[in-house]
């Protein structure tokens, strides 16, 4: 069935996990009246508990449908996806258990948002499925959270305070209170431990991504220094982020001819900066032990998350630094709670804007700055994320 004629808007895939509730509690509250939304997974009671809870939000939540599906059942994967226009996911670690829902959607030509941020799944849905999704029309588009929606949407947001005419260096700086949930653990456990394979499968998307002639996308160098507007050290961030901005410049022209990035942690003094590297290689090194790995996933369960007032007392910011030709510009975003609140609140919003706007026409696997952009970015600020302009400079 052609994508607008289907019954359903969207569906929240793993509703009745930590996040997948908080992105239910944020939809019931919301979505607007037309939007019609449904909430999906394998444990029908637990759906139904939801739904009922979510009655106590907005009272309309009486009638949100439910979806039974599962990640072992192909079958049921694909009946989701037919039945609605996009499928939103929070079940994770998505390199375990999210590749059938991408390759349902990318079948069926239904889009899909998530909150992964595990390079491995990322390049492997695009080198099984991204082909596909292009023919059927299928938009998916990975990491709607935190991970990365503020470096991506951040990094091109500040791009339209720049000429683009001339080359391009760009630092973001991250700083954030709050903790990280059971599924991000997980993944970042796992991540490092299949570092090996994580970098073949990259060096294999690479061979097979057209690229495009008279434009250089590249890293800035990795190393500790000052961050130069509050004078704090600053440490390389190993994350997917840098990976998303650098793909979104390589799509978009109005990333210029040379665009060059870096993304650090802001951490401190040099006494932090030693602890965070030992820690850092420190948890590589003993994730590539199968006990010592299995040892450090048992310290923190899937679905476990902090109580609301922990969340309320956490926040992120990330700052731009960033130059080109004589001016210099420094903007920052920043937000509530990042792992959580702030990321049921993107991928939400993902959901609505990439279903709903006005965005610019693709298909296939794209980044959240190239799928929706300025639209993605306006329902982000009227929800409460700030994006604002610190200095601007022209030599």
């Amino acid at each position: 069935m052609p994508a607008h004629d289907r019954e359903l808007d969207v569906a929240l895939f793993g509703a009745t996990g930590f996040t997948g509730q908080l992105v239910a509690g944020y939809l019931a509250e919301h979505a607007p009246p037309e939007l019609r939304w449904a909430i999906a997974g394998r444990d029908l009671p637990k759906l139904q508990a939801l739904r009922q809870t979510l009655t106590q939000v907005a009272p309309s939540a009486r009638d949100v449908p439910i979806l039974q599906a599962d990640v072992n059942d192909a079958g049921s994967l694909s009946e989701l996806a037919a039945r609605t226009r996009l499928v939103a996911s929070t079940v994770g670690p998505f390199t375990e258990y999210g590749g059938p829902l991408v390759a349902a959607c990318a079948d069926r030509g239904t889009d899909y948002v998530d909150i992964t941020g595990e390079p491995e799944f990322v390049d492997r849905m695009w080198l099984e499925h991204h082909q596909r999704a292009q023919q059927t029309g299928a938009r998916l588009v990975h990491c709607c959270g935190f991970e990365s929606v503020p470096a991506d949407l951040g990094a091109w947001w500040t791009l339209q305070h720049l000429p683009n005419n001339v080359p391009i260096e760009m630092r973001a700086y991250v700083q954030a209170r709050g903790a990280f949930s059971g599924g991000t653990y997980h993944s970042a456990v796992r991540a490092v431990g299949r570092a090996r394979h994580t970098r073949r499968l990259a060096a294999q998307r690479r061979a097979s991504e057209p690229t495009e002639p008279g434009r250089l996308t590249a890293a800035l160098p990795l190393r500790p220094h000052r961050e130069p507007v509050s004078g704090r050290w600053s440490v390389p961030l190993p994350t997917i982020d840098p990976v998303v901005v650098r793909r979104s410049a390589r799509a978009l022209t109005e990333y210029g001819p040379d665009f060059r990035y870096g993304h650090f942690a802001v951490v401190g003094g040099l006494p932090a900066v030693t602890a965070t590297v030992a820690g850092v290689t420190g948890l590589r090194a003993l994730s590539q032990l199968p006990p010592a790995r299995a040892a450090l996933l048992r310290l923190k369960k899937p679905g476990e998350g902090p109580t609301e007032e922990r969340r309320a007392a956490s926040w992120f910011r990330v700052r731009f630094v960033a130059t080109a030709g004589k001016r210099k510009v420094v903007t920052e975003v920043c937000g509530g709670d990042p792992g959580y609140d702030e990321t049921a609140k993107m991928l939400a919003e993902s959901a609505m804007c990439l279903g709903r706007d006005d965005v610019p026409v693709g298909s296939g696997q794209l980044t959240t700055a190239q799928a929706m952009g300025g639209a993605l970015t306006d329902r982000l600020q009227r929800a409460g994320i700030a994006f604002d302009v610190r200095i601007t400079e022209d030599g």
